[in-house]
């Protein structure tokens, strides 16, 4: 937001809490491309905590869900401990304890990109995090081709985010509404991904196909909605607490996620 770290050192700009360089989080549910949350902070790790804790928030409480993720420096260990993990019960020995630990049954996998001297990809490694070897990889696959893709989307979608441009974000809250706004349009209306998560239509409509939003493909609309129907008071409300009121939160879910 606002300059790049490059311009700013030129002319003499300082990063503060509201101007300067900002990182976006996104989870995304493999199976429908749902993005079910999102972190935006001053660095990788924060954001991915918000990420983290907003899902929490909406419908895994206890635990993660399956995750798969890159080998970025945000999506650490450390944070999903931070969120999810809990202190183990004291038993009456020694020191209490203190530190929050990871819990049986979590499931994760980074996907680690290696790279030659260039920069260019020449392979990528799996690394099971935490759960059985196997059954991770076979749950959630050895790939985050589509968590790139939908960084592209994002890039297209929403000018803010736009590289080497006039149209970056001159405050904090108007891309956090901007950020808000993109996602409920990619979830609601579909548009880039209609052809992904079309299933063949039943052959009374006529049709060969039923183009399908990820909310569609997620069980959480019965239709494709139309942007005068996009409810824009859930982004006022998020941007401009003192407006703020309840708001539905996003079904439970038991599927892999991505990051």
């Amino acid at each position: 937001m606002g300059l790049r770290e490059a311009q700013r050192a030129k002319g003499g700009y300082q990063e503060s809490a509201q101007a300067g360089e900002f990182w976006r989080c996104t989870l995304i549910e493999s199976e429908t491309r749902l993005r079910a949350a999102r972190g935006l902070a001053k660095n990788e790790t924060e954001a991915a905590i918000e990420a983290f804790a907003q899902l929490k928030s909406r419908g895994h409480e206890h635990s993660p869900p399956p995750l798969v993720s890159d080998g970025w420096g945000g999506y650490d260990v450390a944070n999903l401990v931070e969120v999810w993990g809990k202190v183990p019960e004291y038993r009456g020995r020694r020191r209490p304890p203190s530190k929050k630990k990871p819990q049986a049954g979590w499931q994760y996998l980074q996907v680690v990109k290696q790279r030659a001297r260039n920069g260019r990809v020449i392979g990528m490694k799996a690394k099971t995090i935490y759960g059985d070897e196997q059954e991770v990889l076979e749950l959630l696959g050895a790939s985050t081709s589509y968590v790139e893709r939908t960084n592209l989307t994002s890039r297209h979608m929403n000018g803010r985010l736009v590289r080497k441009t006039l149209g970056y974000s001159k405050e904090l809250k108007m891309l956090r509404a901007s950020s808000i706004w993109e996602d409920m349009v990619y979830n609601l209306l579909g548009r880039a991904l209609k052809k992904t998560l079309r299933i063949e239509s039943p052959k009374e409509t006529g049709q060969r196909w039923l183009k399908r939003s990820p909310a569609m493909a997620a069980g959480l609309t019965d239709h494709i909605w139309d942007i005068c129907r996009a409810p824009a008071q859930e982004v006022v409300d998020h941007v401009f607490p003192a407006s703020r009121t309840p708001s539905t939160s996003l079904a439970p879910s038991s599927s892999p996620m991505s990051s």
